[in-house]
């Protein structure tokens, strides 16, 4: 599909942003939905990407935004509305004649789930299989950039991961990975329509191990504090975090012991080329975010 222009939703977000400067580095035509117009928006066009403001749970605005659009990348921030988005995305879709759709799920997303959150990625997986756009789902395991989110209680940046993960492991993946993988499949999708495509970093870490490679990469001491569970919702629960975003991470928390997010594959360096960084390629390429 190497014409056409390609709709990237969440463009000022780590995974949509990456995957506009790919595709403008390709040459590609890109449109950028965004939710508000503001200076993120101003850093989306210097790309060369036309960029739209859309509300994604008003059907007309997002099919508006998809006049003219070949390929769609869906991706719905961490806020109550992810199913209607969803149905309003695969119906604006289905009615300006949407060639493809990669869809942002989690490698939690599974019927059983007991995050709630988790669940509806499941739900919202079938139903843009329902809507007859052929459709490629991605599963990633937790963000790298989990270590940079400025959540109250996160302390990386000062030295201190404190999760309720135990001696749990997995391969943290990089936004940066993921956006060149979106732009792969919105490039060529036919091959992958209809495929489930869980996304892993390079190294399978505990986060011990994760602590020491920050150490020796940004020269610093790092160290992890494993915490319960419950403490670790309830400092969340302080901070004045969502109900949902609480109830999201209590239960995560336990599939990662159960080893929901562990593994790794090749599917970033099958389709793009190149393998995902490391850790400590993450660390140095956010060395100026981790000393913030």
């Amino acid at each position: 599909m190497s014409e056409g222009t390609f709709l990237i939703s969440g463009a000022t977000g780590s995974t949509g942003r990456e995957a506009v400067n790919v595709l403008r580095k390709h040459g590609r035509k890109v449109r950028a939905m965004l939710h508000r117009d503001d200076g993120r928006a101003e850093a989306v066009r210097k790309t060369g990407a036309e960029t739209r403001v859309a509300d994604m749970l008003d059907l007309n605005s997002v099919r508006a935004a998809l006049e003219g659009v070949t390929a769609v990348y869906f991706v719905y921030p961490f806020r109550d509305g992810l199913l209607d988005a969803t149905a309003f995305m695969a119906q604006a879709a289905k009615e300006a004649g949407v060639k493809a759709i990669v869809n942002m799920s989690q490698i939690s997303a599974r019927r059983e789930a007991k995050s709630h959150r988790a669940r509806d990625h499941w739900v919202s997986e079938r139903v843009f299989d329902w809507s007859g756009t052929p459709t490629t789902h991605l599963r990633p395991t937790f963000f790298a950039e989990w270590l940079l989110y400025p959540y109250p209680g996160w302390n990386v940046k000062e030295g201190i991961l404190r999760f309720p993960l135990g001696e749990g492991h997995h391969a943290p993946i990089a936004a940066f990975d993921q956006g060149r993988v979106i732009a792969a499949i919105l490039e060529n999708p036919k091959p992958h329509a209809g495929a489930v495509y869980k996304l892993f970093g390079r190294e399978e870490l505990n986060h011990h191990q994760i602590a020491a490679k920050l150490s020796a990469t940004l020269g610093r001491p790092f160290r992890y504090e494993p915490m319960s569970i419950p403490d670790f919702a309830a400092l969340m629960e302080s901070a004045g975090m969502s109900p949902l975003f609480v109830q999201h991470i209590r239960s995560v928390a336990q599939d990662y012991l159960d080893g929901i997010f562990s593994g790794t594959n090749d599917v970033v360096e099958r389709l793009t080329g190149e393998p995902p960084l490391t850790i400590e390629q993450f660390a140095e390429m956010n060395r100026a975010r981790f000393n913030a």
